[in-house]
């Protein structure tokens, strides 16, 4: 504000004065409707731009420049994200639980998938079952498991991989018959497993192997893979992998878990198994034994009445002989 003058002119001061005092106030109330008015601006494009980034396309992209962003990369980017936008609502509208239209729209459903493969393999029965329970060997042949360590006889751990996922697994047994069929669960934290391995003898040197998986994903990526079927691929690779090692190895040696298993809990441990497997082997062996020495005895027994009867049969044929016939006597001429 100017210095006040005094003297005469201190009327036309005041005025001057006032003046003044009048424009600053106007020049700052010009001043706060524009920072309102301003506000007000940027509040309404930033809910244009919000719209148009929903709605997509070449306004979502005119919105990114707006904003600063170069020109031809907000094209390409907004084309990009468009896509993916899309092919993840088809997949939400095509996967049950998340929030489309093939399931009921409540949150962690999903959809068993039940996969059933079989594979003839040409050894007996206990071969394909002893190697099948070589656990650990799995991913020196397999594609999937990637590592498998027994915790114990009814506990493994899992880690494979599956299409685009790895996934770790805890592996349950529920049931284990040696030669017949082993009935397992499993939990992870991409979903839950349940299956049953079956061996069926069609020849002693010819074996079905049947397995019957259900399988529930949890996850997005999980359902969406399992859209694909990638599980039931997987599994069918694996199981000729299997058929494949166990037919070249059918020679080697290997001793399979012979344990039994019932509702989770072993009732018969391996070593238990092996001992009642020799006591079956040595009564075999005591059998054949047995047999062999009746065979000998009644051998001896039909060469003993053999002879009696060729005995008896020399005596019947030397009785049945005729008797020597005798000369007749000559007689002297009638008298």
């Amino acid at each position: 504000m100017a210095e006040k003058k005094s003297g005469s002119n201190g009327g036309s001061t005041g005025l001057e004065e006032l003046r003044e005092e009048v424009s600053d106030f106007l020049h700052g109330l010009s001043q706060g409707w524009v920072e309102k008015a301003g506000e007000k601006v940027t509040d309404l494009t930033d809910k244009l731009t919000g719209m148009a980034e929903e709605k997509g396309g070449a306004a979502a992209a005119g919105a990114r420049i707006l904003q600063g962003e170069n020109p031809a990369k907000a094209l390409v980017g907004q084309k990009a994200k468009d896509t993916k936008d899309k092919v993840v609502g088809k997949a939400k509208e095509a996967i049950p639980g998340m929030g489309g239209g093939g399931g009921d729209g409540n949150e962690g459903d999903s959809k068993t998938t039940n996969i059933m493969e079989s594979i003839d393999v040409g050894v007996p029965v206990r071969i394909a079952y002893d190697h099948w329970t070589q656990l650990e060997d799995f991913p020196t042949f397999t594609k999937g498991a990637q590592d498998v360590s027994k915790e114990d006889d009814v506990t493994s751990k899992w880690t494979a991989k599956i299409a685009f996922s790895t996934r770790n697994w805890e592996a349950t047994v529920q049931e284990q018959i040696p030669d017949e069929r082993i009935r397992w669960t499993s939990e992870g934290n991409k979903g839950t497993t349940s299956g049953v391995v079956s061996f069926h003898e069609l020849a002693p040197d010819l074996t079905r192997i049947l397995v019957v998986v259900e399988y529930k994903p949890d996850g997005f990526m999980e359902k969406f893979a399992n859209l694909w079927r990638a599980v039931g691929r997987r599994l069918r690779l694996d199981l000729k992998h299997f058929g494949r090692h166990v037919t070249m190895n059918a020679d080697e040696e290997v001793e399979g878990w012979r344990g039994e298993i019932r509702d989770g809990e072993v009732v018969r441990s391996h070593e238990d198994a092996l001992q009642d497997d020799e006591d079956d082997q040595d009564d075999q062996g005591e059998e054949d034994s047995y047999d062999e020495e009746d065979d000998e005895d009644e051998a001896g027994a039909q060469d003993a009445d053999d002879d009696e009867f060729d005995d008896e049969d020399e005596d019947d044929e030397e009785q049945e002989k005729p008797a020597p016939r005798r000369g007749r006597a000559s007689r002297g001429p009638a008298r």
